[in-house]
């Protein structure tokens, strides 16, 4: 069914006459189906645990908008939750962890073979969503990227400058590295368990990258998603692997063989037409309109479309935001992007 999806044929390097397209956060607030979803659930971590109700919130932006691709719904914190971190939601503020920063709490986290009890209602959530997607749609499974999450780990919520992990990484540099290590040694099983149940696309998101500066953003950045994509593609070479460094700037140049990935997704802070030039030569590329437009709308959303899709069509691309759409947007700006793509 390959030839079908247009998403796995951008991935394998064919460039398209209209782009494929799938939204970061697609399945999200700005839906009052998910609303409606997520109060039966009861609260946000109830709703990524549940997998009939994580499938429906997956597939209500399919039904709605016709999406090239559907990604899991799930988030990338529920890793650091398997590997036995404490975690819960603060309403109006997001996430709270249980901190790593000392050798023994390193020491206490669990090993690799029980993270799966925790996270089997993800995979069953794949399963689900392999029989109901339509047989064109291309599901997508999804992890944090290790550096990423180890802010959140360290930190214990996020943090607008990631200054705890920084503080880590200078000040007791092997307690940081175990935790970076155990991180990617959890994503590769976790990824790995995903395929198996049914993904057909993987996505890295270092959400964070671009907070590393000099060799740092090398050694603990692109290092560990190049050993992910490594172990991945050692056991399943024909699943294609996204890697999102948002924040990278200059940086991406040169990132398909730096980490090894099928596509580098772009966050909204570099130009199309010089990641036309630079990083799209390498491959396919993903990306990269800002996610204000999707609540602002009107001629300035459809101008930048059409600029997107004109300085990427000359090479494989995948048509995305440069981030997750927020809370704030009007659904009805999600469907003029669509028509836009779509139709010129």
């Amino acid at each position: 069914m390959t030839h079908n999806k247009t998403i796995l044929r951008a991935l394998a390097g064919e460039t398209l006459e209209t782009p494929p397209i799938w939204m970061m956060r697609q399945a999200g607030r700005y839906l009052p189906e998910y609303k409606a979803t997520r109060a039966r659930a009861g609260d946000f971590l109830s709703l990524c645990y549940n997998p009939e109700l994580a499938a429906e919130v997956t597939l209500q932006p399919i039904r709605r908008y016709g999406f090239d691709a559907a990604i899991l719904f799930a988030d990338i914190l529920l890793l650091p939750q398997a590997l036995g971190a404490d975690l819960w939601f603060v309403t109006g503020e997001g996430p709270r962890l249980s901190t790593i920063t000392t050798a023994d709490e390193l020491a206490a986290l669990k090993p690799l073979d029980a993270i799966h009890d925790t996270l089997n209602p993800i995979y069953e959530t794949i399963k689900i969503l392999r029989s109901e997607l339509p047989p064109e749609t291309t599901l997508i499974g999804f992890a944090g990227a290790p550096w990423t999450v180890a802010t959140y780990m360290i930190a214990g919520k996020g943090t607008p400058d990631q200054g705890p992990a920084h503080a880590l990484k200078d000040g007791n540099r092997a307690v940081f590295e175990g935790l970076i290590n155990r991180i990617t040694e959890g994503t590769i099983s976790y990824l790995s368990a995903q395929i198996e149940a049914g993904a057909e696309v993987v996505k890295l998101f270092d959400s964070w990258a671009g907070s590393l500066e000099g060799a740092d953003f090398y050694d603990f950045s692109i290092k560990p998603i190049q050993t992910i994509v490594a172990a991945l593609k050692a056991k399943y070479p024909h699943v294609p692997i996204i890697a999102f460094p948002r924040g990278a700037g200059e940086r991406y140049v040169d990132l398909h063989a730096a980490t090894g990935a099928d596509c580098i997704a772009l966050d909204d802070g570099v130009d199309a037409a010089w990641a036309a030039e630079h990083v799209q030569i390498d491959g396919c590329v993903q990306g990269n309109l800002a996610s204000r437009h999707m609540v602002t709308g009107g001629q300035d959303l459809v101008d930048e479309t059409r600029r997107i899709c004109a300085a990427f069509k000359n090479g494989p691309h995948i048509f995305n935001l440069g981030h997750g759409i927020t809370p704030d947007a009007n659904p009805d700006n999600v469907q003029l992007m669509i028509d836009t793509v779509r139709g010129g």
